[in-house]
């Protein structure tokens, strides 16, 4: 395994799938931090790569690897060489309070300590509030403290929920997490280390100041990091061609990243250490394991069989009777298209077309941090509901290509850790 770290040179680019009509649908979204497929094209763009030890060497090697190459990542790194990951989605953060100070608004930011959200059932105050049976409970806030005293004066010391924790989180700290401890830092947690900027694109009539009907109008949405941050991201086998610094394309409209091997050893990277050691042990669950952490975008099977009929959620269909719970930041209760039909011209017959499946990723993924509570682990007897390979993606029936590829990809990676 091979790590690299991508620097963007310029702002990047990545539009949702949700299909864009310029003058119908004028805006485009995009979608950020990018999902691992088209990091990994930047990478594979660089040319050659190193055969496996099995494999005969050639003069002259494809710029496309062997189907079993495996890419992990992408993840955000700062000026500092520390590696960021999504901060998990069960996590909220509560302050303690006095009724004798004053009624000023708290920041987020401004908690005194970290608590989980519970399952629903656990709580008495939410045994009057039903759900439908045969979906998720949600998660919700535990009993926190309230203590009265006399006086003089008569007051109330009682914690209060801020809300959600910033949404990225050292990884040493998830780390921590992972192994049951609550964060107590606040300096773990920081904002969207990005900037958002729109760029509109308007088409005008020749010879006039007026609009084009048609295309005359449409916005995008682009991403620039800030200073100092980049991507870092692992190959195997490594590709023989980064040796130095190289730039590749990243995204939409051309946008070029600097990509560098990563060298542990070396004095330029005296202040970063090895991060991926700490993250493997959680990669497979143990007999004290009762949560799973989602580290990679990932696809939860509700419904169908083949994939131009696949309907994903926030959780698989399949794990409903050993969950608990579900924190992400999607509705439980989810639906709508989450993949669609594209018409391909036959490269033989030019004349037909043919039909193949994709995926809308704004809807069909769940995103990374969100958290599933087990009531128990998926036993060997069970292999229906147990994660193919403990990641969260469909197992299907039949052989699918494009899974192949997600799974050597490692998306819905998950880390396994206790409560």
């Amino acid at each position: 395994m091979q790590w690299y770290q991508i620097e963007p040179l310029d702002l990047l680019m990545f539009r949702e799938s949700k299909p864009f009509s310029p003058g119908e649908s004028s805006w485009a979204k995009g979608l950020f931090p990018p999902l691992p497929t088209p990091v990994f094209q930047a990478l594979r763009s660089a040319t050659e790569f190193d055969p496996k030890p099995h494999e005969k060497s050639e003069g002259q090697r494809s710029s496309i690897p062997q189907k079993n190459m495996q890419f992990w990542g992408p993840f955000l790194m700062d000026d500092q060489d520390q590696v960021w990951l999504p901060t998990p989605k069960d996590l909220v953060g509560v302050k303690r309070k006095d009724s004798r100070d004053s009624n000023k608004e708290d920041e987020d930011d401004d908690w005194t300590s970290v608590t989980r959200l519970v399952p629903q059932s656990e709580q008495t105050d939410w045994e009057y509030i039903s759900f439908p049976e045969n979906h998720l409970k949600p998660l919700v806030s535990p009993q926190l403290h309230n203590e009265q005293f006399p006086g003089p004066p008569p007051h109330r010391v009682y914690d209060v929920v801020l809300g959600p924790l910033k949404p990225w989180m050292k990884l040493t700290a998830l780390v921590e997490y992972l192994k049951g401890e609550l964060p107590t830092n606040p300096k773990d947690f920081i904002d969207d280390p990005w900037g958002v900027q729109i760029l509109p694109h308007i088409k005008m009539e020749p010879g006039t100041r007026q609009v084009s009907d048609r295309e005359g109008y449409f916005t995008e949405v682009a991403i620039r990091l800030k200073p100092g941050w980049k991507f870092v991201a692992a190959l195997n086998p490594k590709i023989s061609k980064i040796d130095s610094t190289v730039v590749v394309r990243l995204g939409g409209e051309g946008h070029r990243a600097l990509v560098s091997p990563i060298n542990f050893d070396s004095s330029d990277a005296k202040n970063m250490e090895p991060f991926w050691p700490k993250i493997e042990p959680f990669t497979t669950p143990n007999a004290d394991s009762s949560i799973a952490y989602l580290l990679t975008p990932g696809l939860a099977r509700t419904e169908g069989e083949k994939p131009h009929q696949l309907v994903y959620s926030a959780y698989p269909e399949v794990w409903k009777d050993i969950l608990i719970g579900c924190a992400t930041s999607r509705p439980l209760l989810w639906g709508g298209i989450s993949s669609i039909q594209r018409s391909q011209l036959d490269a033989i017959k030019e004349t037909e077309k043919t039909w193949e499946f994709s995926l809308l990723p704004q809807r069909a993924f769940v995103p990374p941090g969100t958290v599933y509570l087990f009531n128990k682990l998926p036993s060997a007897d069970s292999l229906n509901k147990r994660p193919s390979n403990y990641r969260l993606l469909p197992q299907l029936e039949s052989h699918q290509n494009w899974l192949d590829t997600f799974i050597n990809l490692n998306y819905g990676l998950l880390l396994w850790g206790k409560r």
